[in-house]
């Protein structure tokens, strides 16, 4: 096979698709995601929301403008979606953002058409460009910010597909979280501290865990502030 595709038994594991059936699976193609946090257009239609059987039915559904990531039309069938990107379809008008469940599978929820047009972005870093303050986003967008109060750690909400700042939730006390990682991922609590490169979160059972702070993805002040879902029950292994 060429390099568009993967054997299915190397795919990230934390793409929900059976590893038993045929033998090769989708590559994505170089985009905004790495290989373990994302998984392409074309996986996503045909084994998670079962949308399309063929790669030539998700050819054509993309090549009719039926779908957009992060409101912004996508035709490229092997284009990676990762976490909290946004999937739009306009034939049917449904929305699906990306999440981590409980077992770190990128899975989808459903969420409305308002909801679509907003992404929480965890800032990765920052640094100067031509006298303007850069933030670098971990999902590899770029956007020049006057203000020095953003931090590495803190989430800024965008509006889409403008891309611009709407709020900015920092990771401070009292913060709603979602994890990415370690044993609590895709779980959801508030901040009780930080401590160095550590965190310790209060769960919605009342739970106190501490974790590392690289894990921790900033959704809201003190709730989320988009839809998110811990866990579903017919996942693939």
């Amino acid at each position: 096979m060429g390099k568009g595709h993967l054997k299915r038994l190397a795919a990230p594991k934390s793409w929900q698709v059976s590893r038993k059936e045929i033998k090769f699976i989708t590559k994505p193609s170089a985009g905004p995601h790495n290989l373990s946090s994302s998984i392409p257009i074309s996986t996503l239609l045909k084994e998670i929301l079962n949308y399309a059987s063929t790669t030539k039915e998700v050819k054509k559904i993309m090549n009719n403008n039926e779908i957009k990531v992060d409101g912004k039309v996508r035709r490229d069938f092997r284009f990676p979606i990762g976490i909290f990107d946004t999937i739009g379809f306009k034939s049917i008008n449904e929305n699906f953002r990306v999440v981590l469940n409980t077992k770190g599978k990128l899975d989808m929820i459903k969420i409305g058409e308002d909801e679509s047009l907003l992404k929480p972005c965890k800032i990765v870093g920052k640094k100067m460009v031509r006298g303007k303050l850069q933030l670098n986003l971990y999902d590899g967008r770029n956007l020049n910010e006057g203000s020095n109060s953003y931090q590495s750690g803190d989430t800024v909400l965008l509006s889409l597909p403008e891309q611009k700042i709407i709020k900015h939730f920092k990771l401070k006390k009292k913060s709603a979280i979602f994890l990415t990682g370690g044993k609590h991922i895709g779980e959801v609590g508030n901040v009780e501290d930080v401590i160095e490169n550590r965190i310790i979160y209060r769960t919605n059972k009342g739970n106190l865990i501490e974790t590392s702070k690289k894990y921790a993805f900033v959704v809201g002040d003190d709730k989320p502030s988009i839809t998110l879902n811990e866990n579903k029950p017919d996942e693939k292994d």
